[in-house]
C-alpha cells in the first residue's frame, strides 16, 4: 500500500473512532501545506494547496498576477515568464503555478500531525464534555487524587473533578486514593477542557440515593417531594405514595431500616426524617416535626402561614433539636412558620393572659384614662386599683406617654373609684 493509501485509511480511522470527519482533517493537510511553502519562499505569497480526498494526491499552486513590470516577484509575474511556463499573457490575468509538494511536504506533513493531535484532542474533550453535561444530577464514583485548599480533586478514571469545600460534609475526611460516591452538580467548559464540580451536601445527592436504594421511587410509584437538608447533622424527606397500596415512608425504609440504612451509613451517619407528604397543614407539620410526638397544632393566620405547636414537656427540646435545627427543617420542608411550645408554656402564657385580662377589666373602674394608658399600666404591673390609689406622682412619670398631668389624673381617678366601692 502507498504512503497516500496509508493515509487516506488513517484519515478513515480517525473518523470512525474519534468522531472527526475526514473533510475536515484533510482541510488541516491543506493548510500545513499552505503554511510550510509560505515559510519555505515567504508569507506574503499567495498559496492554494489541495488533497484528493479519493487518492490523497496533494497539489499546491502559488497565485500570481501577470504585470508589465514585476515589483513584488512573490504577487506578480512577467508577461514573458507566464508565456513561458504557457500561461496567460493578458496583463493582469491571475495565472497558477504549480509547485512541488516533494520540497516541503515534510514539513508540512510534521505540521498537519501537530494540528491532528490537537484536533484529536480537542474533539476527545468536546465528546467528555457532552457526556459529563448528560450526568448533571447523577451519582458518580471517583477517586481522592488530591486535596489543595481543602478543596478535593478527583480522579474520574478520562477526567479530573472537583469536590468544593463547600460541597463536603463539614465531618467528612478522606484519604488520597480513597473511593468515594458525589453527585454531578455542574458541568462547564474552561482552558483545560470541562470543568466538573461534585457535591455531596446537595439535597441532589440524597435525592440520587433514595433512587437507588428505593425501587418505588425509581419507577415513581413514590415520589420525593420536598428535601431539605443540614449536611453532616439532619435531613428531612416529604414523600408521597402513588399508589394507595403503597405506604411511602415504609417504602423507603425498607424491612427494618434494610433500604434507608445503607444511605444513612453513607452519610456517615447523618439523621434522616422521612415525612408523608400531606395537602392536610396540621397533619403536614405534625409529621415534619418528627422524631418529636406533637400534641396539636393550631393553624394561627393561614395566609402568613404561621403555625402553633403544643408538644409535651419531656419533647419540647426534641421538637426543636440541636442549634434549633429540627424545628428549622421543619419549617423548610413545609413552607409554615412554625412556634413550637411545650405544655408547660402555654399554661404560662394562658395564666398570665388571663391575669393580665383580670387586671386590665380591673381598670375599667378609672374615668378619663384611655385604652392606651391602660395597658401601659397593666405592662407594668399596675393593674390593681387600690394599689394605684397609693401611688405617688413619682412612681408613674417614668412609664411611658404618662406625664405628670397624666400621673395625677390616673392617681385622682383610683382613689376616686376606691371611694366609690
Amino acid at each position: 500500500m502507498t504512503e497516500k493509501g496509508k493515509l487516506l485509511m488513517a484519515l478513515e480511522q480517525i473518523e470512525k473512532d474519534k468522531k472527526i470527519k475526514k473533510q475536515d482533517i484533510l482541510t488541516v493537510v491543506e493548510n500545513a501545506l499552505v503554511s510550510a511553502y509560505k515559510k519555505h519562499v515567504g508569507r506574503s505569497a499567495n498559496v492554494e494547496a489541495k488533497v484528493d480526498p479519493e487518492t490523497g494526491e496533494m497539489a499546491a499552486n502559488v497565485i500570481k498576477i501577470v504585470v508589465k513590470d514585476v515589483e513584488n516577484p512573490l504577487l506578480e509575474i512577467s508577461v514573458q515568464e507566464s508565456k513561458r511556463l504557457g500561461k496567460s499573457s493578458i496583463i493582469g490575468a491571475e495565472v497558477k503555478i504549480p509547485l512541488d509538494t516533494q520540497d516541503f511536504s515534510r514539513i508540512a506533513a510534521q505540521t498537519a500531525k501537530q494540528v491532528i493531535v490537537q484536533k484529536i484532542r480537542e474533539s476527545e474533550r468536546e465528546a467528555l464534555f457532552e457526556e459529563m453535561r448528560e450526568k448533571v444530577g447523577q451519582i458518580i464514583t471517583g477517586v481522592v487524587y488530591r486535596i489543595a485548599n481543602k478543596n478535593i480533586i478527583i480522579d474520574l478514571g478520562k477526567t479530573e473533578a472537583i469536590l468544593p469545600r463547600s460541597e463536603q460534609i463539614f465531618k467528612e475526611k478522606f484519604d488520597i486514593g480513597q473511593h468515594i460516591r458525589m453527585v454531578i452538580v455542574k458541568v462547564e467548559k474552561n482552558v483545560k477542557g470541562s470543568g466538573i464540580v461534585l457535591s455531596r451536601a446537595s439535597v441532589e445527592f440524597i435525592k440520587r440515593l433514595f433512587e437507588l436504594e428505593v425501587p418505588e421511587i425509581y419507577e415513581k410509584i413514590v415520589e420525593i417531594v420536598n428535601v431539605v437538608r443540614e449536611p453532616g447533622m439532619r435531613t428531612k424527606i416529604a414523600v408521597l405514595s402513588h399508589n394507595p397500596k403503597v405506604d411511602p415512608v415504609g417504602a423507603c425504609v425498607g424491612v427494618k431500616g434494610a433500604r434507608v440504612k445503607p444511605i444513612i451509613d453513607e452519610l456517615k451517619g447523618e439523621r434522616i426524617d422521612l415525612v408523608s407528604y400531606s395537602v392536610d397543614p396540621e397533619r403536614y407539620i405534625t409529621g415534619a416535626l418528627s422524631p418529636a410526638k406533637v400534641v396539636s397544632v393550631r393553624i394561627d393566620c393561614q395566609e402568613e402561614r404561621k403555625a402553633k405547636v403544643l408538644v409535651k414537656d419531656d419533647m419540647l427540646s426534641l421538637a426543636i433539636g440541636k442549634s434549633g435545627h429540627n424545628v428549622r427543617l421543619a419549617a423548610k420542608l413545609t413552607g409554615w412558620h412554625i412556634d413550637v411550645k411545650s405544655e408547660l408554656q402555654e399554661k404560662y402564657e394562658i395564666e398570665k393572659k388571663l391575669e393580665y385580662e383580670k387586671q386590665y377589666d380591673s381598670l375599667e373602674k378609672l374615668e378619663n384614662v384611655s385604652e392606651k394608658i391602660k395597658a401601659v399600666l397593666v405592662k407594668a404591673e399596675f393593674g390593681n386599683v387600690k394599689k394605684l390609689a397609693s401611688l405617688k406622682v413619682e412612681d408613674l412619670i417614668d412609664l411611658p406617654s404618662i406625664g405628670l398631668k397624666t400621673a395625677e389624673k390616673i392617681i385622682k381617678s383610683a382613689k376616686k373609684a376606691c371611694d366609690a366601692s
